[in-house]
């Protein structure tokens, strides 16, 4: 499976091919260079950059914007790929995770031999900054309530409450756009961002509405974008994570620290399987085994 497109930031045009990975594989990026492959896996061991994107290095290899590719992945509960790169950047396509959820649907998913256990909290667990919080609490099953907060009319106060699973995912979340104010635009250029931005892949927003001739797709997709973001964030734990999650104009680089909290704080989770009564699971794809995309459809 192929797309193209250009790095929402870099402003490079970038090719994407996903291909199935063996169980315990994780999410891995590969670009083919001089010297020959070179490999990052999505981990936050990784974790390099989180100024309006995620970005991860290793080895010299170095990509950014993975945060909608990621969630399309773990929205799906796909968790073992290859995702080879022509570029350093992941292709913004129209600013979601929705092209990336359409493509790996049409390639199709298989279950692997694995199971995937899941990473329960068991206590809280809350960073903040300043008036910036993300926490996450023991819950019986994922859940998000993230809420956002701008100084324009037209966004204002947002607050939306997730019951996460693959199919509510594709539903609600995975076609939210990423978005940004015109009179920041020449700010981020200046900053060596946003220059492959466009009103194809981001809603831009102007003194009073959109700029985008077709508007919004969602009265609120402003901090649906926001769930979009911390969903992809999350898969850098490596497991699927089963608590509520409740932000306050938090962002990725709280989104990376509480990550980080939780990789630290081993006495509030507990890994458990599948087949943990106290667990009550969403049912689609990735619930009960690993999931790599199907070999057989793949470009």
């Amino acid at each position: 499976m192929t797309c193209s497109g250009v790095g929402l930031h870099t402003g490079q045009p970038v090719t994407l091919t996903l291909r199935p990975a063996a169980p315990g594989t994780g999410i891995v990026f590969i670009q083919h260079a001089n010297g020959g492959p070179v490999a990052v896996s999505a981990s936050a061991r990784n974790l390099t950059s989180t100024e309006l994107c995620t970005g991860i290095s290793a080895d010299g290899f170095s990509v950014k914007t993975v945060e909608h590719l990621l969630a399309a992945l773990t929205g799906l509960g796909i968790d073992n790929v290859y995702a080879e790169l022509t570029g350093g950047e992941v292709p913004a396509m129209d600013g979601s995770a929705g092209p990336f959820v359409r493509l790996l649907q049409a390639a199709g998913v298989v279950p692997q031999d694995r199971r995937q256990p899941y990473l329960k909290i068991t206590q809280p667990i809350e960073v903040s900054a300043g008036d910036r919080s993300i926490a996450i609490v023991p819950a019986t099953t994922p859940r998000i309530t993230y809420t956002i907060q701008y100084d324009h009319a037209l966004i204002g106060r947002q607050t939306y409450d997730f019951q996460w699973t693959p199919y509510s995912f594709e539903r609600e979340i995975a076609d939210a756009r990423t978005f940004g104010f015109l009179d920041e635009v020449e700010q981020l250029w200046s900053r060596g961002l946003g220059k492959g931005g466009s009103l194809d892949n981001t809603i831009v927003i102007g003194d009073r509405d959109v700029v985008n001739d077709t508007g919004l797709r969602y009265r609120d997709e402003f901090v649906r974008h926001k769930v979009l973001d911390l969903i992809g964030d999350l898969s850098l734990l490596g497991r699927p994570l089963i608590g509520h999650l409740v932000a306050d104009r938090a962002g990725h680089a709280l989104h990376a620290k509480l990550v980080e909290q939780i990789l630290e704080q081993r006495d509030k989770w507990v890994l458990v399987s599948a087949d943990d009564k106290s667990v009550v699971m969403p049912g689609a794809i990735g619930t009960y085994a690993s999931v790599t995309l199907q070999a057989s459809q793949i470009l």
